[in-house]
């Protein structure tokens, strides 16, 4: 696997978001006395979506939008018809990094099969909270209700950093219409997170400090790739300054419950991520998953999706359609 620049530009456009998300994740963001997450004025939340439209415009138009009630909010999902038969893709994305950080990942997974985007809840985008997230099985109880509202009996899950966590989170809780579960690098699954991360993140987590600050860690945890001027990364900066998330912080998912996992899973475990020990996650990984289940990426950063698009689909699709043959 080989760097050029048009890995590059892909590791901006769609990987570099899911970074900067990272920051909310370890509880650095500052919080006030409301229970839910939300904008901070009106005029934020206007500011929001003028960067969630322009980065919008980057993916294929929607076959379908939904909105789903759940008993923690409305949770918004687009649907994408792509070219396969079988069970759909539901692509779950890193904290406050919403459906857009996909634009470079759906030309190649809408080959694999029909794609659903979720807009995770309580994070900026689309979706609104109205009731408090309280706990990992909270966490569980809104993704459970969002995929059982879906028409299809069963989806194959794929998340990508904290949208990995939730994806293992909700098929260790609750695995009824799970076909699959993907990995993508995910926090807090198969190692934990370096104090360095937490350390550099401090300057970036405070919304009114210069953007810039934001732009350099969000370089650092892509390897180095410039950050300005892009579209996904405008739209997670413009989230960070104007939303106040108030989600508890995920917690280690216990490697028994991996162990234990009942839908088939495919860890892919970036090995120049900063989110965590490459090695010791892949290591827990093997030890936890059967055999075959573990796929590194050994040049890639944190933002492997956007490095690797096609190879990630390469290997996604392979792993869904035997993970529908072993039900056959």
């Amino acid at each position: 696997m080989t760097s050029s620049t048009p890995r590059r530009r892909r590791r901006v456009r769609v990987g570099i978001c899911i970074a900067t998300a990272v920051l909310v994740l370890i509880g650095l963001a500052v919080r006030d006395t409301s229970p839910i997450g939300h904008f901070a004025s009106g005029d934020a939340k206007d500011a929001f979506l003028r960067s969630y439209g322009r980065a919008m415009a980057e993916l294929p138009e929607p076959d379908e939008t939904l909105d789903v009630r759940t008993g923690y909010g409305v949770v918004r999902v687009y649907r994408f018809d792509g070219g396969a038969d079988g069970a759909p893709l539901v692509l779950l994305p890193g904290r406050a990094a919403a459906s857009p950080v996909w634009a470079g990942n759906l030309p190649s997974l809408l080959k694999v099969r029909d794609v659903y985007t979720v807009d995770l809840l309580g994070e900026p985008g689309m979706s609104v909270q109205d009731r408090p997230i309280e706990t990992d099985a909270d966490q569980a109880q809104w993704l459970h209700e969002t995929l059982r509202a879906l028409p299809e009996d069963r989806v194959h899950l794929l998340g990508l950093s904290i949208g990995g966590w939730t994806a293992a989170n909700l098929a260790t809780r609750e695995p009824a219409g799970i076909a699959s579960v993907t990995l993508v690098d995910p926090v807090l699954v198969f190692a934990d997170m370096p104090v360095e991360v937490m350390v550099r993140s401090i300057p970036a987590s405070a919304p009114w400090l210069p953007k810039s600050w934001r732009d350099g860690f969000n370089s650092w945890t892509a390897g180095g790739a410039p950050v300005e001027d892009v579209p996904e990364a405008d739209m997670i900066e413009s989230g960070m300054r104007n939303y106040t998330l108030v989600l508890p912080a995920p917690t280690r998912i216990p490697e028994e419950r991996m162990a234990a996992l009942k839908p088939p899973a495919l860890a892919v475990i970036a090995g120049e991520s900063v989110m965590h020990d490459s090695a010791a996650a892949v290591e827990t990984a093997e030890r936890t998953l059967p055999d075959g289940s573990v796929a590194l990426y050994p040049d890639a950063s944190h933002a492997l999706n956007g490095e690797y698009p096609d190879e990630l689909a390469a290997d996604v699709a392979a792993f869904v359609d035997g993970a529908e043959g072993e039900d056959e």
